[in-house]
């Protein structure tokens, strides 16, 4: 299946994060995390304990633009690989968790309030008017990300597309290059 969606923005700030929303908030009171997530993954290793428990996936070096973004699932395969579609960056192999049974793309600045109330807020917004998240069975997923350009009869359209492929346990050869950048220059 493909899940896309168009016009995604970052906030002007150059990440997009991607985490079953609710597990990383499971993760953040299990570690006992202030409610000012974006401190504490700046200022402590937490950021890369909920990386490598599956918890999150960040997106760095992401430009201010407006984004086309898609999940692919099987059986369907990433249009930045197919007919005029142009991939500038492919990151593979990095290993997410789902535990409620949904998957989400958001902003840095959520981490800023990182609360029951903002996270619920995100996920109301996004049942109203669609926006980056689709429902997925619980367990481990293997995430390849792709950034590109999506060919439109008004010119190439930027774009993130995450491969999602359900696995029966933790991927073995998953990504550790978290420095890993995905810049797309207009």
């Amino acid at each position: 299946m493909r899940y896309e969606f168009t016009e995604v923005l970052n906030d002007l700030i150059d990440y997009f994060l991607l985490a079953d929303i609710r597990a990383l908030r499971d993760f953040s009171r299990r570690d006992g995390l202030s409610s000012d997530l974006a401190e504490e993954f700046t200022t402590t290793d937490a950021a890369e304990r909920a990386i490598a428990e599956g918890a999150l996936l960040p997106i760095p070096g992401v430009e201010n633009l407006p984004y086309t973004v898609a999940f692919v699932t099987a059986p369907d395969t990433p249009a930045l690989g197919g007919p005029g579609g142009q991939i500038v960056h492919r990151g593979e192999a990095y290993a997410l968790r789902i535990e409620h049974g949904s998957l989400e793309l958001f902003t840095w600045r959520i981490l800023e309030d990182f609360t029951d109330s903002t996270v619920d807020a995100l996920l109301g917004r996004y049942a109203r008017s669609p926006g980056p998240q689709i429902a997925l069975e619980n367990g481990w997923y293997r995430v390849d990300v792709l950034a590109g350009w999506l060919p439109r009869a008004d010119g190439p359209e930027p774009a993130f597309e995450f491969v999602l492929t359900k696995v029966d346990e933790r991927p073995t050869s998953t990504n550790v290059d978290l420095d890993r950048r995905y810049p797309l220059v207009a």
